[in-house]
């Protein structure tokens, strides 16, 4: 059995000279990596065992190789000035878990919703499981309770990963046993805490989605009563631990409006090069975004990654337009009229 600490050094040993000239090549070189180059698939037998010891079934993306388990935090009842926002804004973590490049081993990364109070036992659990923290901090201004975000992740073969992962969980309110059911009424809009007949309301009627498609220029998914758009960075690839992190298992920009067309939140978080970082603030600002932090997710990931959360209020087309402006930032070449502002 693989222990965490040991497969983190044993990689830093044994595969920095392998991936390190591949992550100088050019820009784009992997968007289409070769057949050689791709993530071994996971099994059913390692699908299965992962959805016994969290019991939960996630959803698995064939193409990025990567089973995702959704913990959203359905007990918590959140607030933003005030005003109640559903869960699917912005509360809900996940874990996800797929094979390293070389199919020796596999990650485990994970993003948790917690409170204050929740932060460091998550943490000596972690560690007394054998997994690692890899960042901790805000996603948002003004909301109540306060709520922060810890990554986690670990290495080993799946399901170890997953039994780890779920004994860190067994006193927490994340493990999916430990979550109160959703009620009929609001079943499809897990933390919603608006009136029953709003509620009746999804993504697909609170929204032109139509119109928002054609100013982000991607189709976004309908959660309950919020619409969010997921966006990967097929412009490169970023490799941790020997790991090739995908849009599956969280190197994603993403933007989620919850409310209505003419009245909407936005939250998300754009997946950023260092050297975009200020380009995308100041895409942001100039589209009266606010922005919320500026942090990692990952350690050793090569090229390093950034990460910018940001928040609006107002008509969700005008919100749109900035979530896409700050995209239009992101794949540009050193030198050219986007970088040099």
């Amino acid at each position: 059995m693989m222990n965490a600490q040991f497969s983190r050094r044993d990689w830093l040993k044994t595969t920095a000279l392998v991936t390190t000239p591949l992550l100088l090549s050019p820009v784009g070189a992997f968007a289409k990596p070769t057949a050689s180059g791709r993530t071994p698939p996971l099994s059913a037998a390692d699908i299965a065992a992962i959805e016994a010891a969290m019991g939960k079934k996630g959803t698995y993306v064939e193409a990025q190789a990567t089973l995702t388990t959704p913990l959203p935090r359905n007990d918590l009842k959140v607030t933003i000035k005030g005003e109640p926002v559903p869960t699917a804004l912005g509360f809900g973590g996940w874990v996800a878990i797929k094979h390293t490049l070389d199919g020796k081993s596999a990650m485990l990364m994970s993003d948790t919703v917690l409170l204050q109070e929740e932060v460091n036992p998550l943490i000596s659990a972690a560690h007394a499981n054998g997994l690692e923290v890899g960042a901790i901090h805000n996603h948002f201004f003004y909301e109540e309770p306060r709520i922060f975000y810890m990554h986690i992740h670990g290495m080993g073969s799946p399901s170890e990963l997953a039994r780890k992962y779920a004994a860190t969980l067994k006193n927490s309110k994340l493990l999916p046993a430990n979550q109160p059911q959703a009620s009929p009424t609001t079943a499809t809009q897990p933390g919603n805490t608006t009136t029953p007949a709003a509620a009746a309301q999804t993504g697909k009627e609170l929204f032109d989605l139509a119109a928002l498609d054609q100013i982000v220029k991607y189709q976004g998914t309908v959660n309950g009563p919020t619409y969010k758009y997921t966006v990967g960075r097929a412009d490169l690839q970023s490799v941790m631990m020997g790991t090739e992190m995908t849009a599956a298992i969280g190197l994603n920009s993403w933007a989620a409006f919850a409310g209505k067309h003419a009245d909407a939140h936005i939250a998300g978080d754009i997946a950023m090069l260092e050297r975009e970082v200020n380009p995308v603030i100041k895409a942001l600002r100039a589209n009266n975004l606010e922005v919320v932090a500026v942090h990692n997710h990952m350690l050793f990931d090569q090229p390093r990654m950034m990460f910018l959360h940001y928040y609006g209020r107002g008509p969700a087309a005008q919100l749109a337009q900035g979530f896409r402006a700050a995209l239009n930032e992101l794949g540009q070449k050193e030198g050219s009229p986007h970088m040099q502002h």
